[in-house]
């Protein structure tokens, strides 16, 4: 199964990859595919929706119009950590 969310504040291969990496720890994740220019990320596997959009929540990757000041400082936090783990 593929569920695909248009993502608010990806701005380079770090949060690609601090996203890609939480979301493959989810159980019944098979696969994860992100397009940084366009926001979209695709996931593939049987997990419920619900599960995906709290950890991009959680990570300050809001869904398209969900964006807070307090998501979007998240999400630099989570996009360092992404370019610390991508070395």
């Amino acid at each position: 199964m593929e569920q695909i969310f248009e993502v608010e504040n990806i701005k380079c291969g770090g949060c690609v990859n601090s996203i890609k990496t939480a979301l493959l720890k989810l159980n019944n994740v098979d696969d994860v595919d992100i397009d940084k220019e366009t926001g979209i990320v695709k996931v593939f596997g049987s997990v419920e929706k619900i599960a995906i959009t709290s950890k991009l929540n959680a990570l300050g990757y809001p869904e398209k119009g969900d964006n807070t000041m307090i998501k979007k400082a998240k999400s630099y936090v989570s996009c360092a950590v992404g370019r610390l783990n991508e070395q």
